[in-house]
């Protein structure tokens, strides 16, 4: 049995290279990051080039970049999205993760392969069947609880990585089984054009037209945060921890990525079995908060059960955190009394009836002081915001304006320790430096070499000129001096020394990186779980149709975006419930005297704007399905693709004769 430890990734998302650099100094072991095409998010492509400058920052850290390409693909899009894969892995990407299962179809390099949360990972047979059909690392989907995720990875075994989201947005459909975006707009959520219907009011109505919720957000989920859980989710085998946000901007990234390295440290100082996945310390120049930047209000989702109030309801907007209350309001100016400091350009808002209303604080002054509250006077930016807001109000704050500002400087620095050993060898002197994984580089120098006038301000120069690492990766931790007297050594040329081994150094961890490759998939194919796929199987190109063919399937249906589905279906399904969020499910009634038996999972009517769908409960899986019909004009229009094609693909369910 192996003693090393198990490695533990931090996985942090990236909109941009430079947010991804930011990842990695604050503490990512791993950086996910979109393409210029391809990666399921419209507004947040990259190109090759900067992805490979991101690749070679990483690689000294021994961290990873993973290359999302996780849209379903249109046959036209295959022989592009197979180039790109090519030019990915030239630029040094690590691994791709992937939706579409015709990309394991096409001819490939070596290039590990992750199976994306879209390809909704939620029972054992089905994680078994893809770390089987060559995928490395599973992403899982965000649904399951901690116990179903241990189950998953004792299945699994050694044969793939589980990876598990621990922060971030939430999408209220199973990852890959939402479709109303589709349905109502033809922009795809498999194909990283979602509209976020989600987020929009709706009213909720039972069979005989009575009013359940009015124009609430009723889909709307607050975000993951799985800062509590994190030892249980490593107890139960996940390896890789995710946070989502390739949308969100640098000081989010930032400020979670370093909360949750400060919060794994902790752990990994009390567990030898566990050890991160990348080299080098992070240290953080800030106090991280959670809190502090984009999030809807926290849940851990389903992680531990199912709980009511996962809902973000009122809005999906950042309300922010509990700040204080109006304890006067003038013409231009509130007076709010809070605990915390308040500095100009801080954002608050307060819920005006359904709204919330947003403001910044162009100045903020003290009036007093008393019993640790400080009542501040704030003059907004726009004086409007102000009509109708009451004494006694409470206001939060989603904007901390002077916190944020340590954020836009250089707010961490990650460094690899070294060892250091000057010797003195036949010609001159020798300079070796060792890292913390063990990699050794040296440099010497060849010149004659004179006994020092003052033997011990010689012997303390030198060791002060060779802890001179300045802006480096390294930091030294030990300096040896392997001589045989004191020498004088020019300044200049042990500069020049050590700078020497320093870029040797970094040579040699890059030289050191090992790549992982492609895992290749068991002979023969091993069977998928099921003979038959509908639509919600995502399949859109003959690739994706052919691999699962090849696994056993028999019945294979298009996907919902070959607009072969005329009818009502489910355009979302989802773990969550309405009917358990406002105490009407048959399940919370069970052994309640008097309402046992009288609450039927009967279907419900969700209504926004001119949208209406139907609620279906499916209550021994504990789900629910949003149905609905895909409107006549995106359904007679043609398929989407990035790629013009000339003639619209034919599916066969069956092997044509």
């Amino acid at each position: 049995m192996s003693l090393l430890p198990h490695q533990v990734e931090l996985l942090a998302p990236a909109k941009t290279a430079a947010i991804g650099r930011e990842a990695i100094l604050h503490g990512a072991d791993a950086v996910y990051i979109g393409g210029p095409s391809f990666g399921a998010r419209h507004n947040a492509c990259n190109s090759v080039a900067d992805i490979a400058e991101l690749a070679q920052f990483a690689h000294r850290y021994h961290a990873r970049i993973f290359a999302t390409l996780n849209t379903i693909l249109h046959e036209a899009e295959l022989e592009p999205a197979r180039k790109l894969i090519y030019e990915l892995y030239e630029a040094g990407v690590d691994a791709l993760i992937v939706q579409d299962m015709g990309i394991l179809e096409l001819d490939l390099p070596p290039i590990e392969l992750h199976a994306s949360t879209q390809c909704d990972i939620r029972t054992p047979e089905k994680a078994r069947f893809l770390a089987d059909s060559g995928f490395s690392q599973l992403v899982l989907a965000r649904e399951l609880t901690i116990q179903q995720v241990r189950q998953i990875s004792e299945y699994v075994g050694d044969s793939a990585t589980i990876e598990y989201f621990i922060h971030g947005a939430l999408c209220v459909a199973f990852s890959g089984q939402c479709y109303i975006s589709h349905a109502e707009t033809g922009r795809s959520a498999n194909r990283g054009d979602c509209s976020q219907a989600c987020r929009l009011p709706y009213t909720l109505t039972d069979q005989s037209g009575a009013v359940v919720a009015f124009e609430k957000h009723l889909l709307s989920m607050k975000d993951n945060n799985q800062s509590t859980n994190l030892a249980a989710l490593l107890d139960a085998g996940v390896r890789s921890l995710k946070i989502e946000g390739r949308y969100k901007d640098v000081s989010y990234v930032k400020n979670i990525t370093a909360h949750y390295r400060q919060l794994l440290d902790e752990i990994f100082a009390q567990r030898s079995d566990l050890a991160p996945a990348s080299s080098g310390k992070s240290d953080i120049f800030f106090t991280p908060n959670p809190d502090k930047t984009f999030h809807r209000g926290s849940t851990d989702y389903f992680a531990t059960g199912r709980h009511e109030d996962i809902g973000a309801f009122d809005s999906p907007k950042f309300v922010g955190v509990p700040l204080g209350t109006v304890v006067a309001v003038s013409k231009d100016s509130l007076d709010i009394a809070t605990t915390e400091a308040m500095s100009n350009g801080d954002g608050i808002n307060f819920m005006r009836k359904r709204e919330v209303v947003g403001l910044q604080a162009n100045t903020v002054q003290v009036l007093k002081q008393k019993e640790g509250e400080t009542v501040y006077r704030v003059v907004p930016n726009e004086l409007s915001t102000l009509v109708g807001l009451k004494v006694g109000t409470d206001v939060s704050r989603n904007r901390d304006h002077a916190w944020e500002l340590a954020l836009l400087k250089p707010s961490a620095e990650r460094n690899i320790d070294v060892w250091v050993k000057l010797s003195g060898v036949p010609k001159g002197l020798t300079l070796t430096l060792t890292d913390a994984d063990g990699i050794s580089a040296s440099a010497t120098l060849n010149q004659a070499l004179e006994p020092a006038r003052d033997a011990t301000k010689a012997w303390s120069t030198l060791r002060d000129n060779l802890a001179k690492f300045g802006n480096t990766i390294f930091a030294p931790q030990e300096i040896v001096l392997d001589l045989s007297q004191a020498w004088f050594i020019p300044a200049s040329s042990l500069n020049a020394l050590r700078r020497e081994a320093i870029e040797r150094l970094e040579q040699a961890r890059l030289k050191a990186w090992i790549r992982p490759t492609r895992k290749a998939a068991l002979e023969p194919p091993v069977p998928y779980p099921e003979k038959t796929l509908s639509y919600l199987a995502n399949v859109y190109n003959s690739l994706a149709w052919q691999f699962y063919h090849k696994h056993g399937v028999e019945v294979i249906d298009a996907a919902y975006e070959a607009h072969e589905e005329a009818g009502e279906v489910s355009v979302m399904i989802t773990k969550h419930c309405l009917r358990f969020s406002f105490n009407l499910c048959p399940k919370q009634a069970k052994g309640v005297q008097g309402v046992m038996g009288q609450i039927k999972a009967d279907p419900m009517i969700l209504k926004s704007g001119n949208e209406t769908y139907t609620l279906k409960f499916e209550c021994r899986p504990c789900e629910m399905h949003v149905m609905g019909k895909m409107k006549k004009h995106i359904l007679k229009s043609p398929p989407p693709s990035e790629i013009p094609y000339s003639a619209p693909l034919q599916f066969f369910k069956q092997c044509p004769v």
